[in-house]
């Protein structure tokens, strides 16, 4: 709380400085500022964590808690009620290697409710399948054209090249993004695929009358408090209730979920697994500004510009920290060392200038000093591996050739890693 007393007056200025100025994105490695690593291993006091208990009793409550207050938001309360609904489910899925289940989620606050489908694909023939779950962009229809996929009937952003007008999802838009989500390979490496559109948890637009935050509000209130959550954490607190849910489904093993997720859902997994322990492992691939790469670096996205864009992702008290980023008392590498002991794989691509890979490569090798204090092998050097040449240990890297994107060279060294160390 010491560091909101000053935020809200601060705020109303800077709302106004904030919508008249432009910021452009840096690209030159010679105008990167100056700035100070922040040790995860040292107290905002001063105190240095010697062992795993201080580091659970001190350390990692004093971050998260930052975190939470000043850059993601908290979620004001707890829900009154959480149901279950198998509304779907075939033995004869993806070429009758797996089995298919959607399952409906509702949660429930002050008598109003909210509800979102989880898309299911497990291997046949194996109990207890380990699992990798995420949010996705369009439509749990969009990652596989299985004609068995029912269509969201939530708002998704109007996108040319799928077809999607009007803010409705259409049958143009089914399989469109399969080259994201490899499902038969996922399945062929034993592993379950669970995802969800994550527009019905909340819209992706800076409207939080649409989603689950309207669930908490009291008479009059229109929007989350200053350092309440924004859509990233309401979008991780649905994967943690999908989580509830499958410590409910015996053909599911809960313990060995794996979170992921790609670039603003990459922040989400992130986040996810920082705030909920239950998950075994996490994934973020080009994840980026407010997500694995370094905000003191500035190069890229920066939190001016990714707060100007796109306000409702997280608290308005990370507004504090626009063209501000040296009086972070924390950067972006504790965020990653909340998921210790935890396997964590952070990825970049070679072309993703805006994400910042060496921002990312530097978080994940900050974090792993957190790592070290439990006996895991996290990312050593401070040298950019080579590019399609994953560093596979608990804390994994690696920087591919190509765009920002998802590609079956990325999902490959996730399921062999998850293979060696999601026990």
């Amino acid at each position: 709380m010491k560091y909101l007393f000053s935020t809200i007056i601060y705020l109303s200025v800077v709302q106004i400085v904030f919508s008249q100025k432009k910021y452009n994105p840096n690209y030159d490695e010679s105008k990167v500022p100056q700035f100070n690593i922040t040790n995860p291993l040292v107290t905002f006091d001063g105190e240095k964590i010697n062992s795993t208990a201080e580091w659970y009793q001190i350390r990692r409550p004093e971050l998260y808690t930052f975190f939470e207050e000043s850059v993601y938001g908290k979620i004001p309360e707890k829900i009154d009620e959480l149901n279950f609904e198998t509304i779907e489910q075939s033995e004869y899925a993806i070429n009758n290697k797996a089995s298919r289940k959607q399952v409906k989620i509702t949660i429930s606050k002050n008598n109003k409710s909210i509800s979102y489908t989880v898309l299911i694909y497990l291997p046949k023939g194996k109990t207890k399948a380990p699992i990798f779950l995420s949010t996705n962009f369009r439509g749990n229809h969009t990652i596989n054209a299985d004609p068995n996929i029912i269509l969201t009937d939530a708002w998704v952003p109007n996108t040319k090249e799928l077809g999607i007008t009007d803010h409705k999802a259409q049958e143009s838009s089914r399989g469109t993004r399969t080259h994201r989500w490899p499902v038969e390979k996922i399945i062929d490496g034993g592993f379950g695929l669970a995802t969800i559109y994550y527009g019905e948890i909340d819209p992706d637009k800076n409207d939080f009358t649409d989603g689950i935050h309207n669930l908490f509000y009291r008479e009059g209130q229109k929007k989350p408090k200053p350092n309440e959550w924004g859509s990233i954490t309401a979008w991780a607190f649905a994967l943690s209730k999908t989580l509830d849910y499958f410590e409910t489904d015996p053909a599911i093993d809960e313990k060995r979920t794996i979170v992921f997720g790609h670039s603003r859902l990459g922040k989400t997994s992130l986040w996810a697994g920082a705030s909920d322990d239950r998950f075994a492992g996490v994934i973020s691939n080009d994840s980026g500004c407010g997500g694995a790469t370094l905000s003191k670096r500035k190069f890229g996205e920066t939190i001016a510009i990714i707060n100007n864009a796109f306000p409702h992702w997280f608290s308005d008290t990370f507004n504090k920290y626009i063209e501000n980023e040296s009086a972070l008392p924390v950067d972006q590498h504790e965020l990653l060392a909340l998921i210790a002991p935890r396997p964590l794989y952070v990825a970049s691509a070679q072309d993703d200038k805006w994400a910042d890979p060496k921002g990312e490569f530097l978080s994940a090798h900050y974090a792993s000093a957190v790592y070290n204090l439990f006996e895991k092998e996290g990312v050593s050097s401070t040298k950019m591996p080579i590019v399609n040449e994953p560093i596979q240990n608990t804390v994994a890297y690696h920087i591919r050739t190509g765009k920002h994107d998802v590609t079956d060279f990325d999902w490959e060294q996730y399921i062999k890693w998850a293979k060696k160390y999601i026990e």
